[in-house]
């Protein structure tokens, strides 16, 4: 292949890495930010968060549509069509972070008039510190190309999900306790349900990555401690 060719399709490459660093960068502040908003009370926060999805969409779709051209033209091989593939997974999954995290901004927006027990919120914060740190290292690991550090975020995802199983019994807790709890109660748990599974996308893009590497699928199955839809006896067998 000419020297000119392959200084393109390199270039195209870099793009796309380009545009999925941005995306990153986006739906890290989206999260960060809506966890903010919820904590502080600040709708301002929460509306901001709403309006950044907007451009998460239009790069997806921007992403997609040159990786599409990108292997119609070039026909790549190897690891350089699963950079393609590793562009399009990712920016997918890094939508749908996005699009989570919107969600909880609404949440924020619905229950900002009532809010109360600041305490039960700390458990909220407590899951999405660890997606957050979990979302931080999934991107470094992508950008870097570093398996270890991806299959580590991968090894996490079980943490998380025993840490959402908890607050779910909290919360139910508080419910059951006092009704005048239940429609903010019933707001927080769609907001952790949220963040866990922005979480499960930050282990989505560990797996692509070492697709990636590799040139192979995990086939180990994921470590999952979500204790929420299966009874413990069920989940034990």
């Amino acid at each position: 292949m000419p020297d000119h060719i392959v200084s393109s399709f390199d270039a195209e490459l870099e793009g796309l890495r380009s545009s999925i660093a941005e995306m990153g960068g986006i739906a890290e502040k989206q999260l960060a930010d809506a966890v903010q908003a919820l904590v502080r009370r600040d709708t301002a926060l929460a509306q901001s968060v709403i309006a950044m999805d907007q451009r998460m969409d239009a790069l997806q779709r921007d992403i997609e549509e040159r990786a599409v051209l990108t292997i119609a033209r070039r026909q790549p091989l190897a690891i350089d069509l699963r950079e393609v593939i590793a562009a399009i997974r990712i920016s997918g999954d890094l939508e749908r972070i996005g699009d989570m995290s919107k969600n909880c901004a609404k949440r924020v927006l619905a229950i900002a008039d009532g809010f109360q027990a600041q305490k039960i919120v700390i458990g909220v914060q407590n899951i999405a510190d660890l997606v957050m740190e979990q979302l931080k290292d999934v991107l470094d690991a992508y950008a870097q190309h570093d398996l270890t550090r991806a299959l580590d975020v991968w090894q996490r995802d079980g943490q998380i999900d025993a840490l959402y199983t908890s607050l779910f019994r909290e919360l139910l807790t508080y419910m059951m306790e006092d009704p005048r709890n239940i429609s903010f109660c019933a707001h927080l748990l769609f907001v952790a349900k949220n963040v866990e599974r922005i979480g499960d996308h930050s282990t989505n893009i560990a797996e692509t990555i070492n697709y990636l590497i590799t040139g192979r699928n995990l086939t180990t199955e994921r470590p999952k401690d979500d204790r929420t839809t299966v009874p413990d006896s069920a989940a034990a067998e």
